[in-house]
């Protein structure tokens, strides 16, 4: 871990207030509902939560890659270095996706064309946004292979997707992402689909190869060993907000929203005894059709109060240095600075 951080220096990415809205039969699904959080240059944070939080939508969000219909981005800002990526016409995004700010996706197979060698595909990216001619992208392209672990690049560069496993289709991604040595790398959950033990082989290239070229991740995951081994800082994602913000070690050792906490005892501990069932957090996340204005995890929640069903949290400052951010009324009164 260990940000990059400069007093001197703001935020790469600064995300203010998201708010993207599906319009659907039964009603508006409030996906991303006023997401803010920042991203400094050379740092890891993570975005955590169960499936249907709101992770996805909100980097999906970021890149402008929301399906418009039956996706809106409503308001807010996504500055990148100063320029709100929401405003850009959409051929200076094009120049930015891909090439400044990259993704990796959840799923290698559906994200590589199956028709395509993966050579085309890759030298499309360098061609596109570097400028290289054909032989020059190739032969960028071979050794971007070989710094991700696949081996005779040369020789698998004019293969097709299905003749990879699903760990190398990864590490086509992330070579493929890395290529034109972006900013900001967006991880959409990378490791999902893979087994165990490639699943920390795929991490640690990420970790490796960012760290060499100076790039800034978001992590979207809902594994809190992920968070733990990786990020700097973590954002708490539910109901399509931030519940919790703060360091890693905060998060992961003192949480503060019982959410997070859930999520954390929900995780396997190897030092603990196994006798007894896992825990899980009770009920089912929130339809978040024409969702209220209150606490959406109060049903499920063995601290709610009666506020809870009212109205919604605001932002309490908690910890030592007031680092940690927290959307909870238990800490009505010992948090400070409520945010409205």
């Amino acid at each position: 871990m260990g940000t990059h951080r400069s007093s001197d220096e703001g935020p790469i990415l600064d995300v203010r207030d998201l708010t993207t809205y599906f319009n659907t039969d039964e009603g508006i699904v409030k996906a991303v509902d006023g997401v803010s959080f920042s991203l400094y240059r050379g740092e890891t944070i993570a975005i955590v939560g169960e499936s249907g939080s709101g992770k996805s939508v909100t980097n999906l969000s970021i890149m402008r890659l929301i399906p418009s219909p039956p996706g809106r981005i409503m308001k807010g800002q996504v500055l990148f270095e100063g320029r709100d990526l929401l405003n850009l016409p959409p051929g200076q995004m094009r120049r930015i996706r891909g090439n400044r700010i990259s993704m990796i996706f959840q799923d290698p197979m559906t994200s590589l064309n199956p028709f395509l060698r993966i050579s085309v595909q890759l030298i499309e990216t360098l061609r596109l946004h570097q400028g290289l001619n054909r032989h020059e992208a190739r032969k960028k392209a071979a050794r971007m292979l070989g710094e991700v672990g696949i081996p005779s690049p040369e020789r698998r560069l004019d293969e097709f997707p299905h003749q990879f496993s699903g760990g190398m289709r990864q590490r086509v991604m992330i070579a493929m992402a890395l290529s034109c040595n972006p900013d900001i790398l967006i991880a959409d959950e990378p490791t999902t689909a893979l087994d165990v033990t490639i699943q920390a082989q795929i991490l640690e290239l990420i970790q490796e190869l960012t760290k060499r070229i100076d790039t800034a991740v978001v992590m979207i995951t809902h594994d809190l060993g992920v968070v733990a081994a990786m990020s700097d800082r973590v954002n708490v994602m539910y109901a399509g907000r931030i519940v919790e913000t703060g360091g890693s070690e905060d998060i992961f050792y003192r949480s503060r929203h019982p959410y997070t906490s859930g999520l954390i005892r929900s995780v396997p501990r190897v030092d603990r005894s196994r006798s007894g069932p896992l825990y899980s957090i009770p009920g089912r996340p929130p339809n978040l059709i024409e969702l209220p204005d209150l606490c959406p995890f109060h049903p499920r929640c063995e601290q709610a109060m009666e506020i809870c069903r009212h109205r919604y949290p605001p932002a309490y400052s908690v910890g030592g240095s007031g680092s940690v951010r927290v959307n909870c009324w238990l800490y009505r009164e010992t948090g400070a600075g409520a945010e409205k």
